[in-house]
């Protein structure tokens, strides 16, 4: 998994930051605090901002709820769940048991506000087991796996996610992007094969390449994004800072008025005061500003 400096000057937003800052180096409010300040909403103008949970690696964030509440802390109301919070929750149990979990998962985030719109929990390598990741994305309210681009896998794939009408959604690196001087191969195995397509990778991965004609190409198969902020030389940096169009195809989604959700995906490295929901928080905070 891979010039423009944002510059408010106005106070509101720095207390916005500094109060998430604050927050999250003290810990995750408690479910009492949570519960009082009300549901989460990132849509803004329109366009439905979320989160991959891979966002918050690294710290102390792993379970089901410990996820959740990180989530509305930053106020986001979707989100592409990793695997790790999900497989917890459900537990070790049977198939019939931990599909009911899922469905107990799925409750405790649509009462808190949040809306789990993808999942990224793998396949395994048996037909019951793909079966069972279609089942699990239904029960959590998916409307689409994701996993990382591979031709023979949309293949394997394609005839199960028609049955399910479940998406499989292929994440691009820097060396797999869409085709686009015809139509994707990859898109031709089922009616359901569609993209998480990164936009900071195609960047990187292009040398520079603007990934808005490829999302115009595409946007009736784009399951959803993930935003970055990456040059064409490589480096991975805090938003604003690089030259990915992260603001420009926010608008575009807004003006098309797509539907696909635009997921926040923590890349850079995170600054030794800070923390994971701390940056998380500001970019969805950029999100809101460049569709103001």
């Amino acid at each position: 998994m891979s010039t423009r400096i944002i510059t408010d000057g106005l106070t509101s937003r720095r207390a916005f930051l500094g109060g998430v800052a604050a927050v999250a180096a003290g810990g995750l409010l408690a479910r009492r605090g949570l519960a009082a300040a009300g549901k989460p909403n990132s849509t803004f103008g329109g366009v439905r901002i979320g989160c991959i949970t891979y966002s918050f690696r690294g710290g102390k964030i792993n379970t089901a709820q410990e996820t959740l509440d990180a989530l509305i802390q930053c106020g986001l109301s979707n989100v592409e769940l990793m695997g790790g919070p999900i497989q917890s929750f459900m537990g070790k149990g049977d198939r019939a048991s931990q599909l009911e979990k899922c469905r107990e998962l799925r409750k405790m985030y649509n009462d808190a506000g949040v809306n789990i719109h993808i999942h990224k929990m793998g396949f395994g390598k048996s037909d019951e087991d793909i079966d069972f990741a279609f089942e699990v994305a239904k029960a959590i309210g998916a409307i689409g796996i994701t996993t990382e681009r591979n031709d023979a896998a949309a293949k394997r794939l394609a005839p199960f996610a028609d049955k399910h009408k479940i998406w499989v959604a292929f994440h691009n690196h820097t060396g797999n992007v869409p085709v686009m001087d015809k139509k994707d191969p990859i898109l031709e195995y089922g009616q359901y094969i569609g993209y998480n397509f990164d936009i900071g990778h195609y960047v990187a991965g292009t040398k520079g390449k603007s990934p808005i004609p490829v999302i115009e190409k595409y946007h009736d198969r784009m399951v959803s994004l993930h935003l970055k902020d990456r040059t064409a030389d490589g480096k991975n940096l805090p938003w604003g800072q690089g030259t990915t169009p992260i603001k420009e195809v926010l608008q575009l989604i807004r003006k098309e008025k797509w539907t696909f959700p635009a997921d926040i995906e923590l890349e850079y490295k995170v600054p030794a005061d800070s923390n994971s929901v701390a940056e998380v928080a500001k970019c969805v905070q950029f999100c809101k500003e460049a569709l103001a």
